[in-house]
């Protein structure tokens, strides 16, 4: 059986080494090194090749990759490389690891046409002033073999463990049983459609209910799917820590071993210290990490669970940075549990490894209706006018006249508006242009001055480039608008922003890399509007899993006579008063109440502590830590009594299991619906624009899904039983009792 390996892998593999570097160097973007590369091919004489495809084989590998071009008339092999400033910043260590991939290149290529020597090239191109720097030698064939196969030699063993790894883990998957006794009431039939949607190649949207076992529901079947269909990886994402771990335990439970298992966490969690720059004159974990990976690595594959807590140990044992340890790591794992940006951001490292590598990947999105909100956030982009007022106060001398542009065209947008908020058809070009200059100056500032970053500068340009290349892919599923800081006058400042309403553009591409993406949730009603947003095939299958649940388990009771709108709010506290403090007599137990704001819940919890105080009351807070948000969940004993109010959509309301008598009822007293602003009146309009259904699109919809996931709280397993009242005349309406779950019986 053959390894297959890219020749950039191979060289990064065998021949990095020195200090982890991260000090700030303004690199040329990707869109930039793609255009130098053309640059430099567009001044080559005619014959000139470009994008040479190339490949060999050594034992068990063979070695594939595009070299840079190739001149015939000079017998001269290229490799181009991009950079900003001084040539001499370029590190030694990437010098060295540049040279190792044009020599593997420059074999390859005498292999395929037959040569005894070539000229070999490094090609240092400018971004900024566009001249060229050409390093060349010249090298026997013979030379070059033995670089080449002296290359793969370092690698063979770790290709052999990687080939010996997959045969058995593959064997391992294959006879994988189910933990369990028997699969819980919808489960197997969740399981069965993720099996399907793997072996013929197609997306799926799964709504199941919570309580039914959706993690382990739809890991078990990818897994098994994993070696027929060819698996390199699979990942799991989250949107929140709760979701990793519930993939962390489920996959104990499958006990998969050798399946090798990572979990990626954000670099401010992983950072051991952060009080330190990341680069080997400042950080202890930094200084010749590349020397200490080979070792790491080693003992991190052997290990093979590599949770947060594993792989720390390991980083640590041989001191490295748990966080770039972890990146490399994703490379040789075959399931990562992480967040969506991992994957779905502009940025994400999963992606860019599937793609350099050519990977077979499928993934699975837990709690798949938060990726329309994460996604919509991941491509927009602000800018603060109270940021670049106070950086132009401190900046360099150089940096003045771009920055001092950049104020006064935007100090004219705000002249023009009398209005505290607008919406635009685009951006607007003359600011745009200001942006890029200014981005361009500070590129060459940092670039002379490499030591001389400070915060605000660094914040304020990489929010600059953002919200350049957002505007460069600005269109019909994004808006620009501008809303005015509090003050009057010509002298009032504003925030600009790029906001992304519709993902689809974004995220389609990344669902077409897979070969399949399970997106389930308890609450993907309507399909459409998931469907439309994030941009997955109009065949894609959807599946509604059978419930568990009856509706004898949960009494589902509408109080219509209430109105919760901002309005009639006042006049509402005590109407719930008494119909909380009614079901608590009826029924004591612990309740959850849901509110649509902060105030709203304090003014409820205020009149019903004064009224009731016997019945114990406890209140989430407006910034709540991990251990406050805790002590709120443990006053959900067993056998307790009390209400908890919370907001809805706030962190109690989706991802917290508390089973059995923990959790009896709830009290829903909003329709969910967002806030009612100038931003969200222009996305109902956009939406009504695009699908035909902006309220809906707007309002409706994500307000009902926050409803839904909250009253899930309360039946967790097909013993519990409990109740569910539901504040508000809307919730009479058919059009809303439409979108609840079909198993409710919902009583007026």
């Amino acid at each position: 059986m053959a390894y297959t390996v890219a020749v950039r892998a191979l060289c990064e593999f065998t021949a990095k080494g020195g200090d982890l570097d991260l000090r700030f160097t303004p690199a040329p973007t990707a869109q930039e090194g793609i255009a130098g590369h053309a640059l430099v091919a567009s001044r080559r004489g005619e014959g000139y090749q470009s994008e040479v495809a190339l490949s060999g084989e050594f034992g068990p590998l063979r070695v594939r990759g595009r070299a840079d071009g190739y001149d015939p008339a000079r017998n001269r092999l290229e490799e181009v490389k991009t950079y900003r400033g001084d040539l001499q910043r370029v590190p030694e260590n990437h010098r060295h690891l540049h040279w190792a991939q044009v020599k593997v290149y420059g074999w390859l290529l005498c292999q395929q046409l037959g040569l005894d020597e070539i000229e070999l090239a490094l090609v240092y191109l400018d971004i900024g002033s566009q001249q060229e720097t050409l390093l060349c030698e010249r090298h026997a064939a013979a030379d070059l073999r033995q670089f080449f196969e002296e290359q793969c030699r370092h690698f063979i063993a770790w290709a052999e463990q990687e080939l010996a790894h997959g045969t058995a883990r593959n064997a391992r998957l294959e006879a994988l049983a189910f933990p369990h006794g028997a699969f819980r009431h919808g489960q197997r039939q969740l399981a069965e459609a993720v099996y399907k949607a793997a072996s013929t190649g197609c997306c799926l949207m799964a709504q199941a209910p919570t309580g039914i076992g959706k993690t382990l529901g739809t890991l078990f079947p990818l897994l098994k799917a994993a070696p027929r269909q060819g698996l390199d990886k699979i990942f799991f994402l989250a949107a929140k820590t709760p979701g990793r771990q519930l993939a962390l335990d489920a996959l104990r439970q499958l006990a998969a071993e050798p399946l090798r298992v990572l979990e990626l966490v954000a670099r401010d969690k992983a950072c051991e210290h952060p009080e330190n720059a990341c680069h080997g004159d400042s950080c202890p974990l930094a200084k010749g990490f590349y020397d200490r990976l080979p070792a790491a690595r080693k003992a991190a594959a052997e290990h093979g669970w590599l949770d947060r807590q594993a792989l720390r140990d390991v980083a640590l044992a041989h001191q490295l940075c748990p966080y770039y340890l972890a990146q490399e790591m994703a490379r040789w794992s075959d399931l990562v549990v992480g967040d969506y940006n991992y994957y779905f951001d502009s940025s994400a490292l999963l992606h860019g490894l599937t793609s350099a590598n050519q990977w077979r990947v499928a993934v699975l999105v837990d709690e798949a209706h938060n990726l329309v909100e994460r996604a919509r956030r991941m491509y927009s982009a602000e800018l603060d006018q109270l940021g670049l007022k106070s950086l132009r106060k401190s900046a360099p001398s150089a940096l003045k006249k771009p920055l001092e542009r950049v104020g006064r065209h935007w100090s004219e947008l705000n002249r023009d508006q009398a209005e505290d908020y607008r919406a635009y058809d685009a951006p607007p070009q003359k600011l745009l242009h200001a942006l890029q200059g200014a981005v361009t100056a500070i590129t060459d500032y940092l670039a002379d001055n490499p030591t001389a970053l400070d915060a605000a500068l660094q914040d304020f340009y990489f929010e600059a480039m953002q919200f350049g290349r957002m505007a460069e892919l600005f269109d019909s599923h994004s808006l620009f608008d501008i809303s005015k800081r509090p003050g009057r006058g010509s002298g009032s400042l504003s925030r600009l922003c790029l906001r992304n309403l519709v993902p689809a553009p974004f995220l389609g591409p990344r669902f077409a890399a897979s070969r399949s993406t399970v997106l389930f949730s308890a609450t993907l009603t309507p399909r459409h509007y998931y469907s439309d947003l994030l941009g997955l095939a109009p065949n894609t299958p959807w599946l509604e899993v059978d419930s568990p649940f009856s509706a004898e388990q949960l009494h589902v009771r509408v109080c219509a006579e209430v109105s919760t709108r901002y309005q009639h709010r006042a006049a509402s506290l005590a109407p719930i008063s008494r119909l909380m403090a009614r079901q608590f007599e009826e029924r004591p137990g612990n309740y959850l109440a849901f509110f649509s704001s902060y105030d709203y819940l304090q003014q409820a919890a205020g009149l019903f502590a004064r009224e009731h105080p016997h019945v114990p009351v406890w209140l989430q807070g407006r910034q709540m830590d991990e251990a406050e948000r805790q002590a709120f969940i443990e006053r959900f004993a067993a056998d307790g009594q009390g209400i908890g109010f919370a907001v809805l959509g706030g962190a109690f309301g989706e991802g917290i299991d508390l089973p059995g008598d923990r959790l009896i009822g709830a009290f829903i007293a909003t329709l969910g619906l967002p806030q009612l602003n100038p931003v969200n009146e222009q996305l109902r309009q956009r939406m009504a624009r695009l699908f035909g259904a902006g309220y809906d699109y707007a309002y409706l919809y994500p307000g009902l899904q926050k409803v839904v996931q909250a009253a899930g709280r309360v039946i967790r397993t097909p013993s519990d039983r409990g109740v569910v009242h539901l504040i508000d005349d809307r919730f009479a309406q058919p059009q809303v009792q439409r979108l609840l779950p079909s198993w409710w019986a919902v009583e007026k």
